[in-house]
């Protein structure tokens, strides 16, 4: 995607900067995760794939409305290959969210304190963390039945892996049998890696018999377990250390710890440097000494892994999409490197941003060459005083190309000139203007700007969307170019251009008409897909549905919006009252229909379009689904925030204000307004012990 839009810092996007981000970001760590996950061939290197990942969780936390259906933050690994039996996993095999600082680790601890209620209440209980090592290699699940090796399987995407059960066997700390006193059934989850001193002589070999070398010990372990014929793997020389349980048909221990001491009396290689942690002070101070020894370590690690130790925590706790709330990765931190700015470019983001990107002398950052920094904006480089041919220091950490950290001002050039940023479009020629309070310059060409006007109709047609099958990127942008299309309903009046599309290069008499009749197939969608493809500031794929829920049809949704632009009026309350919908997005809602060529465009697709109402499945037999609660007051048994995760995962609705709409208010102790709403609006409430009992907790 253009660099513009990827460089602009999280708090400046707005509209559909977030909508294209994420759907780039979905699409680009896809692909990733297909190359270093079942192709065992990374395109990009740790660094840069958690750059992406860490982007795309900062959008998502800013904007939780626009999460995705196919997210990053929703999916594990990647989809099993082909040439090895599928495996689903009795238990998911979930990864790790990250972090990248102490203050980071010590808001996921404060976050873990305030989810648990006796810890909130109680600063002085302690939380126990579990540290071990993150190892570079592939995870692998064992598992074994009455003390006997039954299967081997990969993570594959999460949910189902790759059966590995022959390679297995073959590793060199292997154990085909376990004690008597194991559990009946006992999953062993861990990494197989490749040691520094075996991936270096495995490398040798290669060289010496004219065979291809391996870039780095992880993609050797990971091409290693996964060949196809395991006398190869049988050659290679792949170890094993043991982190964790899957399935297991009796607990054997109530702290991670113990597990691991369990393990490892049955014979699993656990490794030493796992450490209990009673405190901060002690995870971080274990940090500081594992970067610091890192390169003496007989195999790469790229971070450190924290464990809640007790298992009934962990078990409360539980997990937020992929990731579990009672684990996180502390990642090793990037290098820096110093370099030359030899010009910096403008580029215009598509959705109009102008972000200054600084184009460098190449130079090697952590083993990758890098030829471009961002600069954020144009306040950015006059605080820096950022000027072209300035020696500069460039760090990667925490971005998907590097950022400039500073300029070395005794090798400045008398010469040099202070950069002056542009106050027009290099797209379009539009003027360029910042708005008050905004950091962030854009260009007022709009759908004039060719930047800004492809990728509207871009996310028009895309398939959370229309999903309109046989136009793609490259053919919005040739029809816009060729007038074809200016407008979304444009689209729906291709037909009276198909003798110009047929005269196109690559379209012939069969494509134009398929392309047609994929168009024509689309002209009866659902609300919610209609109200996302609008492309509206901070409205997603979940926000969407909510509205289209609520409303039920296009003409109350229009109504209800219109009349929702009084502040403090009946409509604007329960807009702002849906679950999700806060100020913020109801304001670009509202925002949104004001503008007189929004109501337009709508007007001109409802010509072309048949848009269906809303409808409800029954997907929860649970008697909370679709039903809206709202908490108030303390609680006795779990705090606020697990009180409501418990009540979305049985199909609740959790607002934030009592209307008529609310069916149940759960009364906590010293409980206030809320309450008393319940009680005049002939709300139901609950009290602790009833909402238990109809939650089953």
């Amino acid at each position: 995607m253009s660099g513009a839009l990827r460089d602009m810092p999280v708090e400046e996007l707005t509209g559909l900067d977030v909508v294209v981000e994420l759907a780039d970001l979905a699409r680009e760590i896809a692909e990733h995760d297909l190359a270093y996950h079942q192709k065992d061939a990374p395109k990009i290197n740790d660094a840069e794939y958690d750059a992406l990942k860490l982007r795309n969780s900062a959008i998502e936390a800013k904007f939780p409305n626009q999460i995705r259906a196919d997210s990053p933050s929703k999916r594990v690994g990647a989809p099993v290959a082909g040439g090895f039996s599928k495996v689903t996993h009795a238990q998911p095999m979930l990864s790790l969210s990250n972090v990248f600082n102490e203050s980071d680790y010590r808001e996921f601890i404060e976050g873990v304190r305030r989810f648990l209620k006796e810890l909130a209440d109680d600063p002085s209980l302690p939380l126990e963390m579990v540290s071990e090592p993150k190892i570079d290699g592939l995870s692998i699940s064992l598992r074994y039945e009455k003390g006997i090796f039954v299967q081997g399987a990969t993570r594959g995407d999460g949910a189902m892996g790759e059966d590995v059960t022959t390679n297995v066997r073959t590793l060199k700390n292997f154990n085909e049998t376990l004690p008597s006193d194991v559990p009946d059934v006992l999953e062993v989850r861990g990494e197989v890696y490749m040691s520094k001193k075996d991936f270096m002589a495995l490398n040798t070999a290669q060289e010496a018999a004219g065979k291809k070398v391996f870039a780095n010990p992880r993609n050797a372990a990971a091409g290693s377990l996964r060949q196809l014929d395991s006398i190869i793997t049988a050659r290679r020389p792949l170890s094993f250390f043991a982190y964790a349980l899957g399935q297991v048909s009796t607990p054997i221990s109530d702290t991670h710890w113990g597990i691991l001491k369990r393990l490892k009396d049955w014979g699993f290689p656990v490794n030493a440097e796992t450490k209990l942690c009673p405190d901060i002070a002690t995870v971080l101070a274990f940090y500081d000494r594992l970067n610091e020894g890192r390169a003496g370590l007989g195999y790469d690690v790229d971070g450190i892994v924290y464990k809640v130790n007790r298992l009934d925590y962990q078990e409360r706790l539980g997990f937020v999409s992929r990731a579990p709330r009672w684990s996180i990765a502390h990642k090793f931190p990037a290098e820096k490197a110093t370099t030359i700015i030899n010009t910096i470019d403008i580029q215009v983001g598509r959705t109009g941003s102008l972000t200054p990107v600084a184009r460098l002398e190449p130079v090697t950052v952590g083993g990758v060459v890098v030829s471009n920094a961002t600069l954020h904006n144009e306040d950015e480089i006059a605080r820096k005083d950022v000027r072209v041919g300035d020696t500069v220091i460039i760090q990667r950490a925490g971005d998907v190309i590097p950022q400039v950290l500073k300029v070395v001002m005794d090798k400045r050039s008398s010469a040099s000139q202070t950069y002056q940023f542009p106050h027009t479009c290099p797209e379009c020629g539009s003027r360029a203007v910042q708005e008050e309070g905004e950091v962030r310059r854009r260009c007022t060409g709009g759908l004039f700007c060719p930047a800004q006007a492809v990728e509207r109709l871009k996310h028009f047609v895309s398939r959370n969307a229309f999903d309109i099958e046989g136009i793609g990127g490259k053919h919005i942008e040739s029809f816009i170019r060729e007038g074809l299309i200016k407008t979304p309903a444009d689209i729906f009046r291709l037909e009276d251009h198909v003798e110009a599309i047929s005269n196109k290069e690559g379209w012939g008499g069969k494509s134009v008409e398929n392309l047609i009749a994929s168009i024509n197939d689309k002209r009866a969608i659902p609300l919610e897909r209609f109200i996302y493809s609008l492309g509206i500031s901070q409205v997603g794929q979940a926000t969407a549905r909510l509205l289209a829920k609520q409303y039920g049809s296009l003409g109350a949704w229009r109504g209800a919006m219109a009349a929702a632009k009084v502040s403090g009026s009946a409509a604007f309350g329960d807009l702002t009252n849906i679950d999700g919908i806060g100020p913020s997005v109801a304001k670009d809602l509202i925002e949104f229909f004001h503008e007189e060529h929004n109501r337009d465009v709508i007007d001109d697709l409802e010509e072309q379009l048949t848009i269906k109402d809303f409808t409800t499945p029954d997907i929860l037999a649970s008697p909370l689904a679709g039903k809206t609660m709202v908490f108030t007051g303390s609680m006795e048994t779990m705090s606020r925030g697990e009180a409501k995760a418990k009540a979305e995962s049985l199909g609740a609705k959790v607002a934030g204000s009592v209307s008529r709409k609310t069916d149940y208010v759960v009364i906590g102790a010293d409980a206030g307004s809320k309450a008393r709403k319940a009680e005049e609006l002939g709300v139901r409430t609950l009290s602790e012990p009833e909402w238990l009992d109809m939650a089953g907790a």
